[in-house]
């Protein structure tokens, strides 16, 4: 690719980002440019990638084809004051904030812009990210392609309309929380059947990633995949049953509504 990435701000998913592109080839270091608030944090990423660094977030901005919003919800106003009139007229502006849609960033930038709206999630820190892209009218099939390929360096990257990504943080980008408390209550039940604590976590991680990647590569539904180990009269069974009495699955959609209408209330905050 022949372009120039920017970020402003360097915080773990700036960097799982980056550390994916150059992986992944995608471009050279020298073609990444990077802003940070402290000078540990560049150094740290400079030594690392031999990318290049700016303590300016104009610096970074001014330069970049291609320029990433890594920064807090309510600091974008103030930083995107600081650079609009910096940035390439041709860039591609890319926010993986929740809650901040199309048309806020246009309004803070106050001209039409190429603008992607993306709900990355923390598996991006070791290529198994999901994330999930919107790009406003301004953003050319060319442009939006280039950009999931950046996405793709981290995991899987899918395009919807931006009407739907409210949504998305409860489904993805949130989930992983769910799956770590999961994987935490297996290994706790198997701490208490007498199995030691690390191997419990092993067992049960190893049990959660297979049971996925179970449904992404063989098309089954998970209803008909969930058939399969539950043997007529044996132990699984007898498990989902209790998890039905439990309230599991209900558990788990009420949770995601509670993630939904959060999201719902930070959107009206930046719309």
């Amino acid at each position: 690719m022949n372009k120039n990435i920017g970020f402003i701000g360097c915080g773990k998913m700036a960097q799982a980002i980056i550390g994916g592109i150059l992986k992944s080839n995608l471009v050279n270091p020298s073609q990444i440019i990077a802003s940070a608030r402290t000078e540990k944090t560049l150094e740290d990423v400079k030594s690392r990638w031999n990318i290049q660094t700016r303590l300016s977030n104009i610096g970074a901005a001014a330069e970049a084809d291609i320029l990433f919003l890594a920064i807090k919800p309510d600091v974008h106003g103030e930083v995107i004051d600081e650079i609009k009139d910096s940035i390439r007229s041709h860039a591609i502006i890319i926010t993986i904030a929740a809650g901040i849609s199309l048309s806020f960033l246009e309004q803070s930038f106050g001209r039409k812009i190429r603008a992607v709206r993306t709900m990355p999630n923390t598996p991006s820190l070791v290529g198994e990210g999901m994330s999930v892209l919107s790009a406003n009218e301004s953003v050319s099939p060319d442009d939006l392609e280039e950009v999931v390929k950046i996405f793709s360096c981290i995991g899987k990257a899918a395009v919807m309309e931006e009407k739907m990504m409210d949504a998305i943080p409860a489904i993805s980008g949130s989930s992983p929380a769910y799956a770590y408390m999961f994987i935490e209550a297996l290994a706790d039940g198997g701490v208490k059947s007498g199995l030691p604590r690390d191997q419990s976590y092993q067992l049960a991680a190893q049990a959660v990633l297979g049971a996925a990647k179970m449904v992404l590569e063989t098309g089954l539904h998970p209803a008909e995949l969930k058939d399969e180990v539950c043997t007529p009269g044996g132990a699984t069974i007898e498990a989902v049953a209790e998890l039905e009495r439990k309230g599991f699955r209900a558990a788990v959609m009420s949770a995601m509504e509670q993630c939904f209408e959060k999201t719902k209330a930070l959107s009206g905050k930046n719309r």
